[in-house]
């Protein structure tokens, strides 16, 4: 018995003494595997890519632009970058992007306000856009479903896309798109008159800050918004092309960037007291059931009386105003 004792523990000794050995040339033996370079969908020689970034934007920070660079390189896509930051550079790059490129992926690293300008620059038909979202409040990454940078890059690599429809404002000194909403009385004088720097500081509660100034200079006039239909007299009016407004906010849920139909939003009553409610719905997510809105659905109506207009997060001017649809403006990633 002893004798059997000895002999196995021997035998365990020599196991553990070799073992480490027997580890290293099983290592050596086996095939090393190295992490193989992610398939893109689209063809360089054919898509060029672009990367639009705004280091004004709301949530802007250069590591993140840096780590965006950096995956779109590693799988296999190297942009032209192009840092903007005011509406003449961007016009600027999107016209040479017009002039040198065929079919164009056009990355915007932004806000919708950013976004916006872009889609003014380009031309219609054959552009493939995609954001990542770096703004303020987001809107049109929320209508993607877009929830973050890394997320608006996965889906960049995926390459799925759908057609984008835009709306079109027609004011008396030009024409603007818009992929949201064009908002039309308070809606227009809170972006009016935010404070720029607050945007940054401040997100969303800049807007919150500039609607609560509006309240000590309140306008009671009314405006008309008629569609082939139907005719509206009310004090304000949100026309849009998408569901939501100010970042989740949910107030046309028949609202789609993907469709050409638009939906005109209208604040009937002039009271203040009406807005208090409607904001207290707004922050509880029941607005879309709100009895203080009026929906009117078209492709397209005309507003009369006079009222300042914000397209996308941004002023542009005063009514009164026309607005249509463009169908297939261009191809987006989703």
């Amino acid at each position: 018995m002893v004798t059997t004792v000895f002999r196995y523990s021997k035998c365990l000794h020599t196991v553990f003494k070799h073992a480490h050995s027997f580890v290293r040339l099983v290592t050596i033996s086996l095939p090393v595997r190295y992490p193989r370079k992610q398939k893109i969908w689209y063809d360089c020689t054919i898509m060029k890519p672009f990367l639009f970034i705004n280091p004004l934007s709301g949530s802007y920070a250069r590591k993140r632009i840096n780590m965006v660079i950096t995956r779109l390189k590693n799988a296999g896509m190297s942009p032209t970058v192009f840092s903007v930051s005011t509406p003449t550079e961007i016009f600027s790059c999107c016209r040479q992007i017009n002039e040198t490129a065929e079919n164009p992926l056009v990355i915007v690293a932004g806000g919708d306000g950013t976004i916006n300008l872009v889609v003014n620059g380009l031309q219609p038909g054959s552009v493939t856009l995609a954001v990542l979202p770096m703004g303020t409040s987001n809107v049109l990454a929320a209508e993607l479903g877009i929830k973050s940078i890394k997320y608006g890059i996965k889906r960049i690599l995926k390459g799925k896309t759908r057609a984008l429809s835009v709306g079109l404002l027609h004011l008396e000194q030009g024409s603007y798109r818009f992929l949201l909403m064009a908002g039309v009385g308070l809606d227009g004088s809170v972006v009016r008159d935010v404070w720029p720097l607050g945007k940054r500081l401040l997100k969303q509660g800049a807007y919150a800050l500039s609607a609560l100034f509006s309240t000590f200079k309140w306008d009671r006039s009314m405006i008309e918004v008629i569609t082939s239909d139907r005719q509206v007299t009310c004090h304000s009016a949100i026309v849009c092309s998408a569901s939501r407004y100010g970042g989740d906010y949910i107030i046309s849920p028949e609202g789609d960037v993907f469709s050409p139909e638009l939906t005109a939003v209208c604040i009937s009553k002039n009271r203040r007291r009406n807005y208090v409610r409607l904001a207290i719905e707004l922050l509880r997510g029941k607005a879309d059931t709100s009895n203080e809105l009026i929906r009117i659905p078209a492709d397209g109506l005309e507003i009369r009386g006079v009222k300042p207009i914000q397209i996308d997060g941004d002023f542009v001017g005063y009514s009164p105003a026309r607005i249509n649809s463009v169908p297939n403006f261009a191809r987006i990633i989703v």
